[in-house]
């Protein structure tokens, strides 16, 4: 099975630390963000990694030499001459993607319990471009997913900006979700990037496409999940990745 791991950031609310460092190697609980993102795709069954970089590139490639690549087959798909945000770094690594075969994508600042493996298969038999694994945790801005959990739209609560152009919200009308910052996509997905070109968010480009692709919600009651890309939650990350392991 295939991944992504999203490591080019620039790690700007993390700074001073990433003045020096990429946030993908920032340590929580003794060790960088990167590798627990690795050990648990690994732990899942993830075979072959792609990693984008761009902030501190040589690093993170200096890293996975040092541990060997975990014992995985890892591709650099590499920024360093313009940060491509997250659409638009994964329209770049497209052609590690050939074939068939869906890939799971997961942001490195994320840490949660969810099963990846079972994630992945949920979206093999969904017959989705892409699935977005969403939460109903509390935040300002939710993915809105009808009753087949196909993604329609979103919604920022404190403005009642919607997405996309054209939406009504009517309260009740939608299942309201936040998303996890992990999606699994099938290479049926690429032609809708076609006219999408350079640096975009893989987020802006679903809600412009999902009246056209099929854009699935794996919709997870009980995810418990935690953002370390802010100086307040990095605190709070040792305790837990205990409650997690």
């Amino acid at each position: 099975m295939k991944a992504m791991i999203f490591a080019a950031g620039l790690g700007t609310r993390l700074k001073p630390l990433t003045d020096h460092m990429p946030k993908a190697l920032v340590p929580v609980a003794g060790k960088p963000m990167l590798e627990h993102v690795i050990l648990k795709l690994k732990a899942a069954g993830f075979t072959e990694l792609v990693i984008n970089i761009h902030h501190f590139g040589e690093q993170i490639i200096g890293f996975l030499e040092a541990n060997r690549n975990f014992g995985l087959t890892i591709h650099i798909s590499d920024e360093r001459d313009m940060l491509l945000d997250t659409g638009g770094g994964i329209k770049k690594a497209r052609n590690f993607f050939s074939g068939d075969e869906p890939f799971l994508v997961h942001n490195v600042d994320i840490l949660s319990d969810t099963d990846l493996k079972a994630l992945y298969e949920y979206h093999l038999h969904s017959g989705n471009d892409a699935t977005l694994q969403a939460s109903p945790r509390k935040t300002i801005r939710y993915l809105l997913f009808d009753d087949e959990n196909l993604l329609r739209g979103w919604i920022n609560k404190d403005t009642l900006q919607t997405k996309p152009e054209g939406l009504i919200y009517r309260a009740g009308q939608y299942r309201e979700y936040a998303f996890s910052g992990i999606h699994v996509i099938s290479p049926s997905l690429f032609r809708y990037m076609d006219r999408w070109q350079g640096k975009f968010s893989i987020m802006d480009f679903y809600l412009q496409t999902c009246r056209e692709a099929r854009l699935g919600g794996y919709l997870t009651e009980q995810l418990r999940l935690i953002d370390i890309g802010k100086p307040e939650t990095l605190a709070k990350a040792e305790e837990f990745i205990k409650t997690i392991l």
